[in-house]
């Protein structure tokens, strides 16, 4: 398969003042299409051509590796984003936040330090467990949840390319800037459409049979 830069889910000006038409153009238009021509080039005429791209990211390492995660935090990023965004989680999702953070505002203060201190290129992420629980977790460069078998409902981007223009080296600004577009509605219907896998009990051995007298 071919893989495709995704279209904005929004006009090249739409997050402003928060994020500039500018840096979209500059981090949409070249950073993510970059890693789109990248990873179809690399994968043409291979059996890679035939996996999808979570695939690619859980089965492959390496410059495939690369281009296949950028591309699928990318787009998952533009999605995490909205000019409607802000305010707080509601429904499912809150609950979850608020039994794993004590409230809205813990979480909020505890991705504000984490993402905010991370040293160098990356990624801070919201992440589903498999039994609905939520964590935050930070990756470095390229990596991302997916490639260990975490659901990310919501990714925000810390390479520098990201904020530069707007923010010059000032990440907490951004991050700052991050939650008046975090899109919480759409990460409230990626946290419901996963099923939650709950624990079981496991069935109770079977006693072995008793052997048949055939005397």
């Amino acid at each position: 398969m071919t893989h495709s830069l995704p279209e904005l889910p929004y006009e090249m000006n739409a997050l402003a003042p928060h994020l500039s038409a500018e840096t979209l153009e500059c981090h949409w238009g070249r950073h993510h299409r970059s890693y789109v021509d990248a990873l179809n080039q690399l994968i043409s005429g291979t059996p890679l051509a035939e996996l999808s791209l979570e695939d690619l990211v859980r089965r492959t390492s390496g410059t495939v590796f690369n281009n296949a995660a950028q591309h699928f935090n990318h787009s998952l990023y533009w999605r995490s984003m909205s000019p409607e965004g802000g305010g707080r989680p509601r429904g499912a999702l809150g609950e979850a936040i608020a039994r794993r953070y004590g409230s809205f505002g813990a979480f909020r203060a505890a991705f504000m330090e984490q993402a905010g201190s991370h040293f160098g290129s990356g990624w801070a992420w919201l992440v589903q467990e498999p039994d609905g629980t939520v964590r935050i977790e930070l990756t470095r460069d390229a990596e991302c949840p997916v490639a260990s078998g975490g659901v990310p409902v919501l990714a925000c981007d810390l390479w520098e390319h990201a904020y530069y223009i707007d923010y010059r080296n000032m990440r907490r600004h951004y991050l700052e800037s991050f939650w008046a577009l975090a899109d919480w509605r759409q990460a409230e219907m990626r946290y419901e459409s996963v099923p939650v896998v709950t624990a079981t009990t496991p069935p109770a051995a079977r006693p072995p049979a008793e052997k048949e007298d055939r005397c």
